[in-house]
Order: structure tokens, then C-alpha cells, then sequence
């Protein structure tokens, strides 16, 4: 069962940072476009079990559920060449009674160039039928507990969003001086 510290604040954003690996990259030494998704997910899986002690893999053997990927948006602002140090920063930015929808973005080393958005929804779905279904109480729960509240998901446009976070990276890059 997911079980929530009642004296503890959960981050509702998480991070971390890895390398760019020379067999994920293309000729041009960029990360290919497909791997993002793979630097993304093993990111926030790594990030949720160490910042809300929590595993997809718990879902599936406590509650016979999963969030499987309904939809993509992604945005490629500068390239991730081989070798980079960069920065994944994930966070739950909407979720309702079936849905949930993950924003990743990567930045390089310093935090302070934004190199590619990510959008992900997900449905949650009982993994014996297949279909979707509610959110049980403890994952809303969760949700709740870790959802970042000041997006406001429905008014909110892709590429505003962009500019939002190339805005808070330029703002954190000049409070940082």
C-alpha cells in the first residue's frame, strides 16, 4: 500500500542528472530523439523511489494496476550531445480520477539551458482487464500529495509552457549571479 508520512512535505518536483551515452547518440553526436524518452523514464523512476519511497512495480503487484502512456508532447529546444552532463527535472503538473500528466524537462549541467520538454499522460488501467479505470484513494492520495499546484493544466498551452520554464531558467541564471 502507498502510505504517506502525515509530518512529512513531499517535493513536487524532482531531480537528478546523468551523462549523455556515446550508444544513445547519432552521427552527430546528438541524443537521439527516441532516447529522450528513455533518459526521462529511467530518471523519474529512479526519482520517485528515492524522493517518495514509492515504485510503479508497486502498483502492479498491490493494487493489479498500472499508468500506461496515452500521448506524447515533446519539444527538441537544443540538442544533448554525448558525453554532457545534463539535468532531468520531472513533476506531476495534472491529474484527475483515470488521468495523469507528467512534465519533464532537461537542462545542461548548470540547470540554466533548457534543452528539451516533455509532456506525458498517462491512463491508469486495471492490469487484468486492460481498461482504464479510477485512481484507487491512496494514489489520489499521492497524486495530491506531490502534484505541483500552481499549473494551471487546462489553460495552459504546450509551447507557453516553453517559455515559461526558458523563463524561470533565465530567472534562476540571474538570481544565481
Amino acid at each position: 500500500m502507498i502510505k504517506l508520512d502525515p509530518t512529512k512535505t513531499y517535493p513536487h518536483e524532482t531531480e537528478s542528472r546523468t551523462i549523455i551515452r556515446f550508444q544513445d547518440c547519432d552521427p552527430l553526436q546528438h541524443l537521439n530523439n527516441a532516447k529522450y524518452l528513455d533518459y526521462y523514464f529511467n530518471a523519474r523512476e529512479d526519482q520517485v523511489a528515492t524522493q517518495y519511497n514509492f515504485s510503479p512495480a508497486q502498483l502492479f503487484r498491490e493494487y493489479k494496476t498500472s499508468w500506461v502512456v496515452y500521448q506524447h508532447q515533446i519539444a527538441y529546444v537544443r540538442p544533448a550531445v554525448v558525453s554532457e552532463w545534463i539535468r532531468i527535472v520531472s513533476r506531476i503538473i495534472y491529474y484527475n480520477e483515470d488521468t495523469m500528466v507528467t512534465e519533464y524537462y532537461m537542462t545542461d549541467d548548470s540547470g540554466k539551458q533548457l534543452k528539451n520538454v516533455l509532456w506525458m499522460t498517462s491512463k491508469y488501467v486495471s492490469v487484468v482487464t486492460g481498461r482504464r479505470i479510477p485512481h484507487d484513494p491512496d494514489v489520489m492520495a499521492f497524486l495530491a500529495a506531490i502534484c505541483v499546484r500552481d499549473v494551471d493544466f487546462h489553460n495552459l498551452n504546450f509551447n507557453d509552457r516553453i517559455r515559461q520554464i526558458k523563463d524561470q531558467l533565465l530567472e534562476e541564471r540571474f538570481e544565481g549571479d
